[in-house]
């Protein structure tokens, strides 16, 4: 008599414990689920974010790119203009240094000058003291006319020569020249 009791006991624990595992069975494939959701979830709320911050990276990227573009192109035009100023620095130190030597070499200036102008018109040329004797020989050398006066300038710097006429003057000096070749570099620079 007491083994059949037991029995139907036993098969309700059995009917039990099957029960509590299946449970257990499906609470662990619950939060499996859950997990896998979970973490696919997470995933792309991360791939979100990171391609969020990526984005703002990039175009963090492209305003410096763009930056940087710009800040050559100034350091270029700034480099150019810089060496357009030392060119004519050097120039204008070794004109000087040569119509120092030789103030004979200031005759091209003059020739050029003369080209610009009707000698004819020209009445007065000023010059520095070393360049007087020089231009007054090149003026008899090509026939300018006798009335021409050539006049030594103290108050002007070598390399210095300015013609007068009838219809103004015209400043042929070596500074004065290297002036409007500076001008006409910036302006061929900025054009660029």
């Amino acid at each position: 008599m007491g083994a059949v009791e037991s029995h139907p006991q036993e098969s309700a624990q059995e009917a039990l414990e099957a029960k509590i595992h299946s449970l257990e069975h499906r609470a662990e494939a619950a939060s499996q689920e859950a997990l896998h959701k979970g973490i696919q979830q997470g995933e792309a709320e991360g791939r979100k974010k990171a391609l969020a911050q990526l984005e703002a990276e990039l175009q963090r990227l492209a305003r410096t790119v763009a930056d940087m573009a710009g800040l050559r192109h100034n350091i270029r035009r700034e480099a150019e203009e810089e060496l357009v100023r030392l060119a004519l620095a050097i120039a204008r130190r070794i004109l000087h240094r040569e119509l120092s030597v030789d103030p004979d070499a200031l005759l091209g200036l003059v020739k050029a000058a003369l080209a610009k102008i009707e000698i004819r018109d020209t009445y007065r040329v000023r010059t520095h003291p070393e360049h007087a004797p020089p231009v007054t020989r090149y003026l008899a050398e090509i026939g300018a006319p006798q009335k021409i006066e050539v006049v030594a300038d103290p108050s002007l710097e070598k390399g210095s020569v300015i013609f007068e006429t009838g219809r103004g003057s015209l400043d042929a000096s070596v500074d004065t020249q290297l002036v409007e070749i500076q001008r006409g570099l910036t302006d061929l620079i900025e054009a660029h």
